[in-house]
């Protein structure tokens, strides 16, 4: 007689059949935590189980392998099997097809997401219609003559960046200098060594001095002509 489906029996009977595949006691055990039964008494249902001839099981040492009877399922045929083959191979294409529909459905989604509002447009064009407005000022401004920066202040600012690219320069060479002797015999890595001292070079964060010396030699230039 099957026992109770709500007793420990006949819950730890109906995973067995459920998973029919071997299974030991801690496999059960854990599976069946959310009934808060015990590793102990999975391991007394499915001995009872076994005992009662409910469910199959074999001994290999000191471990016991379970398993659902097999005679009380319905086994297939090779006509019944060639045909769950091909309608499983039927369903696998239209998965794939369901699955190519939703990707071309989030696609389109993702698109029409990333389109603006007609409010977001007409805040955006409000924007570029106020840049316009005060870049047209800046050009009627220079086109009048007016002059937007004073010489003086001109002169600072370019003194300014001339001693700063200036010191740039020759801090970038004093530091080549010594770091060529200190790694010259050094058996380290250059790259690691480096990385390890936690040194950057203009390079690593995108800076390129060759730009602000030709700037530089620019402004050199510039300041001959007006003498």
């Amino acid at each position: 007689m099957p026992p109770k489906s709500d007793s420990v029996e006949g819950i730890v009977l109906n995973f067995v059949n459920e998973q029919n595949r071997p299974l030991n006691s801690q496999n059960a055990a854990d599976a069946l935590q959310k009934f808060n039964l015990k590793k102990t008494a999975v391991q007394k249902a499915l001995d009872a189980l076994a005992d009662s001839g409910q469910i199959s099981f074999k001994e290999y040492g000191k471990q016991k392998i379970y398993i659902a009877r097999q005679d009380q399922f319905d086994i297939p045929n090779g006509e019944e099997l060639e045909e769950m083959k091909k309608a499983n191979s039927k369903l696998q294409e239209e998965l794939a097809d369901q699955k190519k529909l939703i990707s071309e459905v989030e696609s389109e989604i993702k698109g029409l997401q990333s389109n603006l509002t007609l409010a977001e447009i007409k805040s955006k064009e409000a924007k570029l219609q106020s840049e316009v407005q005060e870049m047209e000022e800046k050009l009627n401004k220079l086109q009048s003559g007016v002059i937007l920066v004073k010489p003086e202040d001109k002169k600072i600012i370019e003194e300014a960046f001339s001693e700063k690219a200036n010191q740039w320069r020759k801090r970038k060479r004093m530091f080549k200098e010594l770091w060529d002797n200190i790694t010259e015999n050094s058996p380290k890595d250059q790259k690691e060594f480096k990385e390890e001292l936690g040194l950057e070079y203009d390079e690593d964060v995108d800076v390129n001095f060759q730009s602000y010396s030709e700037m530089l030699a620019n402004l050199s230039k510039r300041r001959k002509l007006s003498r």
